[in-house]
């Protein structure tokens, strides 16, 4: 019930649509990357997945909402404040098909389903872990910075996890575009698909999805960028199908 949530300082419950509820917190929310992600993932109903670094667990929600990954729904998160703020999450949810996995992804033992996931998922730290500003929270720094884990412990785990032509999705910035695809290839998964998102036609990307699958072959297709307004400052269509779809409260 949700009058036997108690909520934290700082923490509000936001509507995702169909029934389904996601508590989110200063320090664990979600932005629009996630969005574009779950969206670029395209995960499939009978698909088993996972979320790396799931944080609030905004993904592994929308699978839920959405009856996505119906043989298998995991999310992995080592942040012990970001765990309690997902369990919170399914108690208000009443939800018993969510399986989290509380630890570093760089432990082997941390998930033991091995060659099984048809889909892996991560939103990673953006910045390299001796890079930028770091006057930000703890939980700030772990989530934007590579200081936990980095594109190579990511893409392992993936390769670990991930049934032969099994897919993993990230999203990242655009300038971390080669450091993903060497580490992907390195790891043994091929990048197969791309798509940077833009701002408007006129300007310079701000995100980058990639896709690449488990054993594949070589070939890598380079999709028309996401726009995410017109040139007269509207949303495009693509992104107002994306937020309906994914903002239904």
């Amino acid at each position: 019930m949700l009058t036997d949530i108690l909520l934290s300082d700082g923490e509000h419950i936001e509507d995702l649509g169909e029934g389904v509820r996601l508590l989110v917190s200063k320090m664990h929310t979600f932005g629009t990357d996630a969005l574009l992600l779950n969206y670029f993932a395209d995960v499939k109903k009978n698909d088993k997945a996972i979320d790396l670094g799931t944080g609030c667990g905004i993904i592994p929600f929308l699978w839920l909402r959405d009856n996505k990954a119906q043989k298998y729904r995991g999310a992995a998160e080592i942040q012990s404040n970001a765990c309690e703020q997902f369990r919170k999450s399914q108690k208000i949810n009443n939800d018993l098909s969510l399986n989290l996995f509380e630890g570093d992804l760089k432990d082997k033992n941390l998930i033991a389903q091995r060659e099984y996931f048809d889909v892996v998922t991560m939103n990673p730290p953006y910045k390299a872990e001796n890079s930028g500003i770091k006057n930000e929270s703890e939980s700030a720094i772990i989530a934007r910075h590579e200081t936990l884990c980095n594109i190579d412990d990511i893409t392992e785990c993936a390769a670990r996890i991930l049934r032969f032509g099994g897919r993993l999705c990230i999203c990242h910035r655009p300038e971390r575009t080669f450091d993903a695809l060497y580490s992907m290839r390195k790891n043994g998964i091929e990048p197969k698909k791309i798509r940077f998102v833009q701002k408007n036609g006129e300007t310079a990307p701000w995100l980058v999805l990639i896709d690449g699958r488990k054993g594949g072959a070589n070939g890598l297709k380079v999709e028309k960028p996401l726009l995410m307004q017109t040139q007269d400052g509207a949303p495009t269509d693509e992104i107002l199908e994306i937020t309906e779809k994914y903002r239904k409260a």
